[in-house]
Formats: C-alpha cells, structure tokens, sequence
C-alpha cells in the first residue's frame, strides 16, 4: 500500500469515527457499495476521480454544519 492509499484509509477510518457512521452507512450516503468503503479502509483499492469528489463534498458538507473537524493532511 503507498503513503497515498495509508493516508486516505486513515482519512475514511477517522470520518467515520467522528460521524459514527458504520462503513455500510458512509457507503450510502456517498452512493457507493459497503465493500468499496472496505477497499478503501482496507487501502485495497483508491477512489474513483467522481467517488473522491463525493467523498470530498461529504466531508465539507458535514464540516460546514459543524459534525466534523477535518484532519489537514485530509483537506484538499
């Protein structure tokens, strides 16, 4: 696994902690399958190009309501 694909892992992992969102729940609400978040998690597997978007979107949207405090490395 490269430090690109540690480092989103960990990104999703620490999201759904502070969410306390299951990986099933987090996959719903990014519209993409349970086993897909695992690959993430797992770093089995990157993002898509419009996954990471939605992904990105998700975590700006849940910090502008103040649900979730974004890590720096993980902001961009």
């Amino acid at each position: 696994m490269d430090t690109e694909a540690r480092k989103f892992a960990a990104l999703v992992k620490e999201i759904r902690r502070q969410l306390a969102l299951s990986q099933e729940d987090l996959a719903r609400r990014l519209g993409v399958s349970y086993a897909t978040v695992n690959r993430w998690e797992n770093g089995q597997s990157k993002p898509s190009k419009l996954a990471r978007a939605q992904f990105d979107a998700f975590c700006e949207k849940m910090s502008s309501e103040g649900k979730l405090v974004l890590p720096e490395e993980g902001r961009g």
